[in-house]
């Protein structure tokens, strides 16, 4: 290996292994103002001499174009990310000092703030900002001109940080929504004398969801711990943030099946169309989905998660040769031993199950599923060194063998998430088919992706070792059972403990004048009149009541003593109840013209 090194100076191996994992540059997919490689913004200043405030003071002139800027038409002060050049070298030897961040305030001449762009009708304000020759102070740098060509370091830092909590937490928070409502309505609403929250077809989509949102929310409160530690999780953050939004996603999305008409039709009453609407704003901001599966998750996590990568790259940048080679050497040798450890690993587990693997003292029920996320931690990491090994600087060109590769990695922390949430709960074994069902689904999908790198390799003969390395006994997971989703649907569609946990943070209103407050009243009194009914067709099939049309059956119970007075009251509260959590909104038939369509005699009447 020393000889290797003679032949190949040092820097060979730091642009090798840059290369190798995608890191030597964010790869550039759009153009700035906009788009996704901050480091290319045409935005830029000049460090100079100008008068400010009737003096001459040192500062910059700067001029920008850009938009997407939250907040950006009524803010007061503006956060900045420009290039900054000192060509005079009034403050340095150096003349491109690189990205720098400023706080600009937006009364200052030149910048133009107002416009507003609709993100799908949101209501958030969003707009454009120009600046031409825009002079200001130096000191506007955050943290001062020694910050001066910091800011990518700050923009990822925020970014990460940033990402951990805002997107994460509004796509649990409209989740929420969505699982506590639309189970609720499944339940008060009924087709064939049958709450359709209980038929098979509707009960699928509810397993989804109620899975999909146990594993979210876990995920979200173990990546905000981090941050509350002081961490600055940049994988993480683009795992959760993918994910999560993502997941958020297929939740409102089956919600929107099960409620039909009661979601397409936008007004007062639907709670979850402007939700539906607006999921994309989720989707792209904050580092667009595509990009983040397809390039970061896998790209950043190969270093900061490798044990010996990072070694090797500070190994190639070390200024004394000999150093470097014995660095590096050391690096390398730990790297292939650890690349050797893990394919016995992963082959030993995959031949036994991972039956013996050791686990944590963990509650008896989930033993099994942390020693088969043991398994497959090991298969992935023999799986991405042999990929990073094989494929070199190819690897960051197939972006769909990396977005699986960061599929699996993101999958175990989602399963990870999930399994810690059900100890922090203390165990609660009504929560346990929601955990079920979630890390068994995740960690299927954690073994298609493997499969789906492995069947698109390149080289066919390492795709066969690795396939009787990782799966030598076939694939061990199939799709969570029928019966276990059964299980999930039906803690959806009643009120109980796990499903106020599930749901737990959210706004809840009392009043039945509010969608949400009616239909958790809805979903009481629907409860409460089961038995009721039930009497009613007992005693039809005894023919003690005769055959009556639906809205007149509760009277003609009472009058034959079917029924109490209490009864029959309790059977027209969930009926007037049930009737106003199925009734959509209707307006004039002009309603939503602009005022240029309609007629200038009714405008003028307006």
């Amino acid at each position: 290996m020393k000889g290797m090194l003679t032949v190949r100076p040092p820097r060979f191996y730091e642009e090798y292994l840059m290369d190798l994992i995608g890191a030597r540059a964010l790869i550039r997919v759009g153009t700035h103002p906009g788009g996704a490689d901050a480091a290319a913004t045409p935005d830029a200043g000049v460090v100079c001499r100008g008068l400010w405030e009737g003096r001459e003071i040192l500062g910059m002139r700067v001029t920008w174009d850009k938009r997407y800027i939250t907040l950006g038409p009524i803010c007061s002060v503006l956060g900045l990310a420009f290039r900054l050049y000192d060509p005079e070298h009034l403050l340095g030897a150096k003349e491109d000092l690189g990205i720098t961040c400023a706080l600009v305030r937006t009364d200052t001449p030149g910048v133009d703030i107002g416009r507003r762009h609709m993100p799908l009708n949101a209501v958030f304000q969003n707009g454009p900002t120009t600046g031409r020759d825009v002079f200001m102070p130096i000191d506007w740098i955050i943290g001062g001109p020694p910050m001066a060509g910091q800011g990518w370091r700050m923009l990822m830092e925020c970014l990460a940080a940033g990402r951990s909590i805002s997107l994460p937490s509004t796509s649990c928070g409209y989740s929420k929504l969505a699982v506590r409502a639309t189970g609720a309505y499944a339940r008060v609403r009924s087709q064939f004398k049958t709450p359709i929250g209980r038929f098979e077809g509707i009960e699928e989509p509810l397993a989804r969801m109620g899975g999909n949102l146990y594993m979210m929310d876990a995920a979200r409160m173990l990546t905000a711990s981090a941050v509350d530690m002081g961490e600055k999780p940049s994988v993480v953050s683009a795992i959760v943030k993918y994910h999560l939004t993502e997941r958020g996603r297929i939740v409102v999305n089956d919600a929107m099946d099960i409620l039909g008409g009661k979601g397409i039709c936008l007004g007062p009453s639907n709670f979850m169309g402007r939700a539906y609407q607006q999921l994309p704003v989720a989707i792209t901001v904050e580092g667009a989905n595509i990009l983040t599966r397809s390039l970061i998750i896998f790209g950043q996590g190969a270093i900061r998660c490798h044990p010996y990568v990072l070694a090797e790259i500070g190994a190639t940048r070390e200024p004394d040769r000999r150093k470097a080679v014995r660095d590096f050497d050391a690096a390398l040798f730990g790297h292939v031993g650890f690349a050797l450890s893990n394919a016995v690993r992963a082959f030993v587990l995959g031949i036994t199950g991972s039956q013996w693997s050791h686990v944590p003292e963990v509650a008896p029920e989930t033993r099994r599923h942390y020693q088969k996320l043991t398994r497959f931690s090991a298969a992935f990491a023999f799986l991405a060194d042999v990929s990073m090994l094989a494929l070199g600087g190819d690897l960051k060109r197939r972006e769909k063998l990396s977005a699986r590769l960061g599929d699996v990695l993101s999958l175990m922390y989602l399963c990870s998430a999930a399994l810690k949430r059900y100890e922090s709960d203390g165990r609660q074994q009504a929560d346990l088919p929601l955990l079920e069902w979630s890390v068994w689904d995740a960690m299927f999908r954690a073994q298609n992706a493997i499969e789906g790198v492995l069947s698109n390799y390149p080289n066919r003969l390492i795709a066969w070792f690795l396939q009787r390395i990782i799966f030598p006994l076939g694939r061990p997971y199939v799709v969570p059972s029928d019966e276990l989703g059964h299980r999930v649907a039906r803690l959806l569609i009643a009120p109980s403990s796990t499903r106020d946990r599930l749901t737990a943070g959210m706004h809840l209103p009392v009043s039945e004048s509010e969608p949400i407050g009616c239909i958790e009243a809805a979903l009481e009194a629907a409860i409460k009149s089961e038995p009721i009914e039930q009497k009613i067709r007992a005693a039809q099939k005894a023919g003690a009541l005769t055959a009556a049309r639906p809205e007149a059956l509760a009277d003609a119970a009472l009058a034959a003593g079917v029924i109490s007075a209490n009864e029959h009251a309790q059977l027209e509260r969930a009926a007037r109840l049930r009737n106003e959590v199925i009734r959509v909104d209707d307006f004039p038939q002009d309603f939503g013209q602009s005022e240029l369509a309609r007629p200038a005699a009714q405008r003028a009447a307006a």
